[in-house]
């Protein structure tokens, strides 16, 4: 009963962050949502920034167990864009919390859960390990750093232009993916 509460709550937290963001998202608003009281909440995650690190936590979970699932023959460029294309389908799903980058109360509670950090270190690494064998390949341009590429990867997953291009409703969640992939991954050059 415990682990299908906590389960109930998590879901709900990501969903109010996805629509909501951290700093509008209520504690009231959750419990609320889950059907429980606000202090039987408390008994389960002690704070907001807890909230919404169970909701990273699991969102980090999912996106290891996609890396884990795409093909390794795939070319490294191609590996790339898949993690891109997953992360921005999930955020169009309303599945991707929706996180401030200026928070320093969620950036400690973050930072303090293991599983937030090992499940960071994972993706980073993986992603890492794409990005240098696509340099290699002369997919990746090798005079960006690394981190450079993997920093720009990661900033899709709050890219405001999804919401933008969502709101103005002229195109289908698969155009917009597209549509972020190719500024990505293509440039604004024309071709």
């Amino acid at each position: 009963m415990l682990a299908a509460r906590e389960e109930a709550i998590i879901q709900n937290v990501n969903r109010l962050l996805a629509e909501k963001g951290f700093d509008a998202m209520t504690v009231d608003e959750v419990a609320a949502a889950v059907g429980i009281a606000k202090a039987s909440l408390y008994k389960h995650f002690p704070s907001k920034e807890d909230l919404a690190a169970a909701a990273m936590v699991r969102v980090m979970r999912r996106a290891q167990q996609f890396l884990a699932s795409v093909d390794p023959a795939l070319p490294m460029l191609d590996k790339l864009k898949s993690a891109v294309r997953w992360t921005l389908q999930v955020r169009l799903a309303g599945q991707m919390p929706s996180l401030p980058s200026q928070n320093s109360s969620l950036r400690a509670a973050l930072m303090s859960s293991r599983d937030y950090r090992d499940a960071l270190t994972g993706i980073g690494e993986q992603l890492g390990e794409w990005i240098e064998a696509g340099q290699r390949e002369g997919a990746v341009d090798p005079k960006l750093p690394s981190a450079a590429v993997l920093y720009t990867l990661y900033a899709r997953a709050c890219d405001p232009v999804v919401e933008f291009l969502k709101a103005a409703g002229q195109h289908t969640d698969e155009q917009i993916v597209d549509l972020v992939l190719s500024t990505c991954f293509d440039g604004l050059s024309a071709r």
